[in-house]
């Protein structure tokens, strides 16, 4: 494998971890793409605490079903000048002529009932700020587990949790689709409110929250 080799069982590092030409343990999907690895490195699991940036990401995470987080990642920058920034305002406010704009951009997934559902998830979005519950990004940080997991294989990443079926629960009494308990470990794995980087990872730790 030249340069990279797999980080070695005997030095106590997780085998499905991949050491770099840098030094650096990585996980195998973030090893040799530099998109990906760009990600990993320096946003996947640190925190976001705003709620257009949690807007983003959930709206992201949607796209993502069914598909490559690589090929939602190549079409970031199309999605943000499609969906204004993702403003949930702006978003909430789009009509039918927005619509098939939507649908008639290549540049982005054109999947016509994830894109009804995230100006569905902005209005939603708008309508908590105004709610008990907080604005989105308190609600969503307030289903922080009291542990996180701490895995040293790929196969020990959970792929839900007790408080991501929670978080779906709560989001879709909210009005929110597209937010499934899978969908929504995967955002809290994204946002660091659960930290999944395998042990012997150079970014286990890192997000300042665990």
């Amino acid at each position: 494998m030249g340069r990279e080799e797999r980080a070695g069982r005997e030095d106590g590092v997780s085998s499905d971890l991949v050491i770099g030409p840098d030094g650096l343990a990585r996980p195998a999907w973030a090893s040799t793409d530099p998109l990906l690895q760009e990600y990993y490195d320096t946003e996947w699991g640190m925190p976001v605490r705003d709620e257009r940036g949690l807007f983003e990401r959930l709206s992201l995470e949607a796209f993502q079903s069914g598909l490559s987080w690589a090929t939602i990642l190549r079409k970031r920058e199309n999605f943000r000048a499609a969906f204004r920034g993702f403003d949930p305002e702006v978003v909430a406010s789009f009509d039918d002529t927005d619509r098939e704009r939507l649908l008639a951009d290549a540049g982005i997934v054109r999947n016509r009932a994830k894109i009804d559902a995230t100006i569905r998830n902005a209005a939603a979005t708008v309508a908590l700020r105004d709610h008990p519950d907080g604005d989105l990004a308190r609600l969503i940080w307030s289903f922080r587990p009291e542990q996180t997991p701490a895995p040293r294989r790929m196969a020990e990443i959970p792929t839900q949790s007790p408080e991501s079926v929670a978080l779906s629960k709560t989001l879709k009494r909210h009005g929110f689709t597209f937010v499934g308990p899978t969908t929504m470990f995967a955002l809290m794995e994204a946002v660091g409110i659960v930290d999944t980087h395998l042990i012997g990872s150079h970014r286990r730790g890192t997000s300042g929250v665990w």
